[in-house]
């Protein structure tokens, strides 16, 4: 991912200074679990652990020759530890070690992801209840419906980042393994107990079962969790997007001081930081197909997966942690303006009541056909002409046959709406 949009963390995971320090941890732990079943003399052991190191560059010049990076890393440690560096790597192939590490890398980013999510829940959750009794309107096809409150909106996020968390919690579950079963995942150059030796040291549990590869479905889960908490992230910078526009104004992101919207248009204050959650949240979500189509592989193994995974994890994992910490930004400085929210209520004149008023004409008598004529007669009045459907209840003759005016005015109150709000938020556990 490029450095705009990194954040250093959770990109330094992805380093190659990081990638090599954990392959030589695994090369090293193996010669450890080795040492103990008899394999390698501890002498050679102990002039390993002492002298084992890497140079970045040095392995970049090697690979410039070899055209492999697991060969170029391997001779770099073996320049650093001399004539004892012909047991590290002892019955291994290649994979063994990269998917060993990658795991660890995708441990690594997915726990900085949990935090941030955690740190967006917190967020979610002041506004939800801060908000919990603020009306505003509810809309199905853009179209306004009934009243919600803005607090019942945030609940409904809270509630979404809640399920994001347990994904990715199962995610870095599902990917928490490693494999050190050789070239087939027959062992048959290894023991297998170096494999449960190196994985327990590695806090991982060795893959139950495996090819040359840790197979690449626990991959596609952890993008998954990945690409589907980027799409949450992109229908709520998409929620705030909408409410910002000029017509409506009922929230506002951040616009900070000495912040320019338009280098022609002085006035503008545009959602530019929700456009760009949308923007690269789809940028991870169509990583998520690069994941899927990996699964797919020749046999035992291809490497047709290898380069893919260099651009989508990194990009993907640096990516969404930069994308919750907008959010998080967003959401902790948004503009809320409940005045806007009252005025878009009363916009329409009443006609979100029409329900309240067909389901009460219904228990007076009415079949449903004939109280949702009525109503809706009215209705339409009120969408061509204006005016307000509470007086144009009042004065018609079917609606007063059924309801007196007290009923009708006990109708069309806003509380009707919202009496319930308190066992919405008690139903999400938020009270």
């Amino acid at each position: 991912m490029i450095d705009r949009y990194s954040r250093k963390q959770i990109a330094n995971i992805w380093s190659l200074e990081n990638k090599f320090k954990i392959w030589l941890d695994i090369e090293i732990a193996a010669c450890e679990a080795n040492a103990q079943l008899g394999v390698i003399p501890q002498q050679d052991l102990a002039i390993i652990k002492e002298k084992a190191n890497f140079n970045v560059n040095r392995i970049e010049e090697i690979e410039n020759q070899v055209h492999h990076d697991v060969i170029a890393f391997l001779t770099c440690v073996a320049e650093y530890v001399g004539p004892s560096s012909r047991y590290i790597h002892y019955g291994l192939t290649s994979s063994d070690i990269v998917d060993t590490a990658l795991s660890i890398q995708m441990e690594q980013a997915g726990e900085i992801i949990l935090n941030d999510i955690d740190q967006l829940l917190e967020v979610l959750k002041k506004l939800a209840l801060k908000y919990k009794h603020t009306p505003c309107m509810g809309r199905s096809h853009g179209v306004h419906a009934e009243p919600t409150t803005f607090g019942t909106k945030m609940v409904l996020y809270f509630h979404e980042f809640l399920r994001n968390r347990k994904r990715m919690q199962d995610a870095i579950d599902e990917i928490s393994y490693g494999k050190l079963s050789g070239a087939v995942g027959t062992f048959s150059n290894i023991d297998p107990r170096v494999e449960e030796i190196v994985c327990k040291k590695l806090g991982l549990k060795p893959d139950p079962i495996s090819t040359q590869i840790i197979q690449r479905d626990r991959h596609a889960h952890y993008m998954s969790a990945v690409a589907i908490c980027a799409g949450t992230l992109d229908k709520l910078a998409t929620e705030i997007r909408h409410l910002q526009r000029t017509e409506v104004r009922e929230v506002e992101e951040p616009f900070q001081k000495g912040q320019k919207g338009s280098s022609a248009m002085p006035h503008k204050r545009n959602p530019i930081l929700c456009e760009r959650v949308s923007g690269l949240s789809r940028v991870i979500k169509a990583n998520l197909m690069v994941a899927l189509d990996n699964m797919t592989l020749w046999h035992e193994r291809d490497i047709s997966h290898s380069s893919a995974e260099r651009v989508i994890l990194p990009d993907s994992t640096i990516a969404l942690d930069y994308l919750l910490s907008k959010m998080i930004f967003i959401l902790e400085n948004l503009h809320i303006y409940p005045d806007a929210m009252m005025k878009t209520i009363e916009k329409t004149g009443g006609l979100f009541y029409s329900q309240s008023l067909l389901l009460k004409l219904v228990e007076k008598g009415y079949t449903r056909e004939e109280a949702y004529q009525i109503v809706q007669e009215n209705a339409m009045k009120v969408w061509n002409a204006g005016g307000s459907l509470k007086e144009l209840s009042l004065n018609d003759s079917r609606i007063t046959a059924k309801l007196s005016h007290d009923e009708i005015e006990e109708i069309f109150k806003l509380d009707n709406f919202l009496h319930n709000i308190d066992y919405v938020f008690k139903k999400a556990g938020l009270e």
